[in-house]
């Protein structure tokens, strides 16, 4: 079976990692804190010292990191150690030109493929990811299969951008609950009235996500997410989302809680 280098331990990445040692991969784990990789080491992955060393040797790479600027930290020093025949699996949410710029500083023979993932901690730990695949995904489909079930959405970079353009909808859907409820609290609305009466309208889905328990999204991603899509285009609505975001995630209890969180605060701002 391949050799697999995973790259980012959060709390996305590790439970798509215990996938991969579930399936019987040999699996090399790097984390910028070393201790969240600890209970990985203890069901058989292999501790790297560094993101250089972690991909040595590897078949595949896969990157599930913060952002634009963490991927390209680890982007310095694993593109020289890449070899040829290699897959790089690009998982994080750093948008198509991201992806493009990454793909230029790769060596021939390397071969990047942009794959980000739709659904939160819950799904990652079940293997029941929706995975948004940009580029040439014939050689690694099979690994990829463990995280999920796995949508072809175009050449290189299509992925990226198809997950600006879920998680932009997420965000902004949770942001519009959280100012329902506000209007629901300054007309004196039962809580569990208007809450039902969204939940049966067409906003049920987001407000699952506005009030949702024991998932992660973290509050300072969805601020980095929709920084990310409103440079991307012109979208009035969503900057007026990202300013209550930012808002929120100016609170320390809030800025590294899930979005429901967020959600929260922005209910109760004036």
């Amino acid at each position: 079976m391949e050799k697999i280098a995973f790259l980012g331990l959060g709390h996305m990445g590790a439970p798509m990692a215990r996938q991969l040692l579930a399936s019987g991969h040999p699996l090399t784990v790097w984390n910028r804190t070393a201790a969240k990789a600890e209970p990985l080491v203890a069901g058989g992955a292999t501790l790297a010292a560094t993101p250089a060393e972690a991909v040595r040797d590897a078949d595949v790479v896969i990157t599930m990191l913060a952002g634009p600027a963490a991927l390209d930290a680890v982007a310095d020093t694993v593109v020289p150690e890449l070899r040829p025949g290699a897959y790089w699996l690009e998982m994080s949410t750093v948008g198509p030109d991201v992806i493009r710029e990454l793909a230029a500083r790769l060596k021939d023979g390397v071969t990047l493929v942009d794959v980000p993932v739709a659904g939160s901690t819950d799904r990652a730990a079940a293997g029941r990811l929706g995975i948004l695949a940009g580029g040439d995904v014939a050689g690694v489909e099979h690994v990829l299969a463990h995280f999920g079930t796995v949508t072809r959405t175009g050449p290189l970079g299509s992925g990226a951008a198809l997950k600006l353009v879920v998680n932009a909808s997420v965000v902004g859907g949770v942001a519009l609950v959280a100012e329902a409820m506000r209007l629901a609290d300054a007309l004196g609305v039962d809580e569990d009235t208007a809450r039902n009466a969204l939940t049966n309208g067409p906003l049920g889905g987001a407000v699952g996500r506005a009030f949702a328990e024991g998932v992660h999204f973290d509050t300072a991603l969805a601020v980095k997410d929709a920084d990310l899509a409103t440079k991307a285009a012109r979208l009035p609505v969503m900057e007026a989302v990202l300013e209550q975001f930012r808002r929120a995630a100016a609170d320390p209890s809030v800025v590294h809680e899930d979005i429901a969180k967020a959600a929260a605060h922005i209910r109760r701002s004036s």
